[in-house]
């Protein structure tokens, strides 16, 4: 196994990702370049011959319910035993588990066994790294807090045309828990030269049916559902005055820094997280509304847009990747620390 840095060699992470693909989450890339590119930190992405036998000195877990799914039933019973295994090995060989909170609940419908996996993969998780000031991590678990980083170096290789006036967006996917059809049902009430764009996939057919029976005729709303390249969210982005992301639960938005890196204001709900957000980037870029989003939430919002009241762009300084890589090797350091004093 590869010796520590504090032994004259780089710290061997291996994430639980696997090589990035065109569709991969950008947060992903991003993070894989930061830390490869740190000095004292080596990167290794995920299989299971590597994770299993391989040489490594820190395990670091983004969606540890990946490992225990699969395609078939199959294929899932064996995710399921080979992360055992890899539990059993991690445990024998003291490699610290370092996770990185995306999600602060496990999925829904999942079985008996996944849950007991993810449980256990929980109880030997030995440090969690936050991405943000809010969030409570479980009692006695050593945590870490490294903002989500900015988009803007992704996306500045792509065209960015200038907003549609009236336009509201919403890009992304489409699950029932983001709220896009309260979003559409709110949008009818408006009177006036506006435009709403909702671009994404969507979780399944009933909800992609409900949002069009919602959009009914409307000529000023265009559903576009299909899964957005790059370019594609660059450009429905930044035609957007104003980008609504109606989560009846939000935490950590991806999307929000998206919106954010490509220059435009957000309308989001208001919550602690959100509130922090705002006061980070400065006034004028994180709008608000309280309860369920309305008619008169999006009219005021709009409103704001057209007052001017922010600077040239959002201050995402606290969220430079640079920042983000040596930020994320002290925190491998201290979860090996913590296992192999």
């Amino acid at each position: 196994m590869p010796l520590t840095s504090d032994e004259g060699r780089p710290l061997v992470v291996l994430q639980s990702f696997p090589d990035p693909r065109p569709t991969t989450n950008p947060y992903i890339v991003m993070l894989r370049d930061a830390v490869d590119t740190t000095d004292g930190a080596e990167l290794l992405t995920f299989s299971w011959r590597r994770a299993l036998t391989g040489g490594y000195d820190v395990f670091h877990a983004h969606w540890p319910e990946i490992l225990v799914s699969g395609s078939s039933p199959a294929k899932t019973a064996l995710r399921q035993l080979m992360t055992a295994a890899l539990l059993v090995r991690l445990k024998l060989t003291r490699t610290p588990i370092v996770r990185t909170w995306h999600n602060l609940k496990r999925p829904d419908g999942i079985s008996w066994v996944q849950n007991a996996l993810l449980a256990w993969f929980e109880r030997q998780t030995t440090l969690l790294i936050l991405l943000n000031t809010s969030t409570e991590a479980p009692p006695g678990k050593e945590t870490a807090i490294i903002l989500h980083g900015h988009y803007r170096d992704w996306f500045a290789r792509f065209p960015r045309p200038a907003p549609v006036p009236g336009r509201f967006t919403y890009f992304g996917l489409i699950r029932r828990y983001k709220g896009v059809d309260g979003l559409v049902a709110a949008f009818r009430e408006l009177d006036g030269e506006v435009s709403l764009v909702v671009a994404g996939k969507p979780s399944g057919v009933d909800l992609e049916q409900q949002l069009r029976n919602l959009a009914g005729r409307d000529p000023r709303i265009d559903l576009t559902f299909a899964f957005l390249s790059e370019a594609e969210l660059a450009q429905v982005a930044s035609e957007g005055e104003l980008v609504v992301l109606p989560y009846r639960e939000m935490h950590n938005s991806g999307g929000a820094l998206a919106a954010l890196s490509l220059g435009r204001p957000v309308l989001v709900p208001a919550n602690e997280v959100n509130a922090r957000l705002s006061d980070e980037v400065g006034p004028g870029w994180v709008l608000t509304y309280d309860d369920g989003l309305s008619s008169d939430d999006l009219t005021r919002a709009l409103a704001r847009v057209h007052a001017g009241e922010r600077s040239e762009r959002p201050d995402l300084t606290r969220r430079n990747w640079d920042l983000a890589g040596r930020q994320h090797l002290a925190a491998y350091r201290r979860a090996v620390t913590l296992l192999r004093p």
